[in-house]
């Protein structure tokens, strides 16, 4: 029996799924402190807004920002349980029975979370788009906009699906072995 310990393939992603959900969480909280600061502080930010656009007839959106940072929570929720949902997949292969049930859901479960951000990206595109001509207004403003489905994330999602059928036979397949023996 293999431990995921002593595989060091298996010990790096597991080492790495640990580190990206305590980066998520650390995103989340940024998010979960930022949405309500903005909200608080949104006088003196449009202020600042406004002395650096130099028209006191521009409003800044706050609501829009707020909407990205929910967005932005979203996902970063979704990924925290991707990367959980590996590590638990990680531990059953270092137990050496990875085809379980549990790992077909798990992988399932991984493959719409991919789906689900990918369409959080529709919403996020309309708001970065609204928010983009306030950007516009602001001298030495940088903003770029990147959107779109990405070819790459809905293959991950596909391959995730196929994995996870792929468990889900490898399971009934070991249950039907056993049963004959």
């Amino acid at each position: 029996m293999n431990n995921a310990n002593s595989d060091p393939l298996l010990l790096a992603g597991k080492v790495l799924a640990i580190f990206m959900q305590i980066a998520m969480a650390f995103g989340a909280v940024a998010l979960l402190i930022g949405m309500p600061a903005l909200i608080w502080f949104r006088a003196d930010i449009l202020a600042e807004y406004v002395e650096e656009v130099g028209d006191p007839s521009v409003s800044l959106p706050i609501f829009s920002l707020i909407g990205i940072m929910l967005i932005g929570l979203a996902m970063v929720a979704a990924m925290f349980v991707f990367f959980g949902k590996l590590r638990q997949i990680i531990d059953t292969v270092g137990q050496g029975d990875p085809f379980q049930p549990a790992n077909a859901d798990r992988l399932s479960l991984m493959g719409w979370l991919i789906v689900g951000l990918q369409l959080l990206v529709l919403p996020a595109t309309a708001i970065g788009l609204h928010l983009a001509q306030f950007a516009d207004k602001i001298k030495d403003a940088n903003f770029s906009l990147d959107s779109g489905f990405d070819l790459a994330t809905i293959l991950l999602a596909v391959i995730l699906f196929i994995l996870a059928r792929v468990f889900r036979h490898g399971a009934a397949m070991r249950e039907d072995l056993e049963g004959t023996v």
